[in-house]
C-alpha cells in the first residue's frame, strides 16, 4: 500500500488578472499526473456556490476567505492537496486562514497593475475605473501584498511553466511531494 499523501493548502493570492487561476490550473494538471488527490477552490466558482450572496465590503471579503479557509482546512487535514485561487486582498484574513490550516503555502502571484489590466478579459478594471464597480481591489480598494510568502511568482517575467515549477520545487522541499523520477 502506498504511503498516505500529506495534505496541504496552496493559497494563490494576487490582483485580478495576475495569473492565479492560470497557474493553479497548470499545477493541477501536473499534480494529477503524479497521482495526487486534490481539490481546486477558485474564487469565481466559490462565489457562485459557497459564498453566494456575499458582497465586496471588507467584512464580506473576510467572510468569503474564512469560508474558503474552513473548507480548505477540512480537506487538508484529510490528506488532500487544496489549490485555492482567490484575490484575498487582506493580509490579516490570509494569516488567520494560515493559522487555522497549519499546512499552508502562500503563493504571491505578482504582476504590475498595468499588466493585470491588459490581461483583463472580463473588462472589470475598465468598469472599476469608470465607476461602474465600486471597491475593486487595486483600483479603489487596497491589496495588501504578502510580507513573507513561501513562493513569489512574478508573472510579468515568468512563464506559467516556470511558476508551476517553482511551486512544485517548494512542495518537494517542504516534503509534500517526493521528487519526480527523471525519465
Amino acid at each position: 500500500m502506498a504511503a498516505a499523501q500529506r495534505g496541504v493548502t496552496i493559497w494563490f493570492t494576487g490582483l485580478s488578472g495576475s495569473g492565479k487561476s492560470t497557474i493553479a490550473s497548470a499545477l493541477e494538471a501536473k499534480l494529477r499526473q503524479r497521482g495526487c488527490q486534490l481539490e481546486v477552490l477558485d474564487g469565481d466558482i466559490v462565489r457562485t456556490n459557497l459564498t453566494k450572496g456575499l458582497g465586496f465590503s471588507k467584512e464580506d471579503r473576510d467572510e468569503n476567505i474564512r469560508r474558503i479557509g474552513f473548507v480548505s482546512h477540512l480537506l487538508t487535514r484529510n490528506g488532500v492537496v487544496v489549490l485555492v485561487s482567490a484575490i484575498s486582498p487582506y493580509r490579516e484574513a490570509r494569516e488567520q486562514v494560515r493559522d487555522r490550516i497549519g499546512d499552508f503555502i502562500e503563493v504571491f502571484v505578482d504582476a504590475p497593475l498595468a499588466v493585470c489590466e491588459d490581461r483583463d478579459v472580463k473588462g472589470l478594471y475598465k468598469k472599476a475605473r469608470s465607476g461602474e464597480i465600486k471597491g475593486f481591489t487595486g483600483i479603489d480598494d487596497p491589496y495588501e501584498a504578502p510580507l513573507n510568502p513561501e513562493i513569489h511568482c512574478h508573472t510579468d517575467r515568468q512563464t506559467v511553466d516556470e511558476s508551476v515549477a517553482q511551486v512544485i520545487a517548494k512542495l518537494e522541499t517542504m516534503g509534500y511531494l517526493t521528487a519526480a523520477a527523471v525519465a
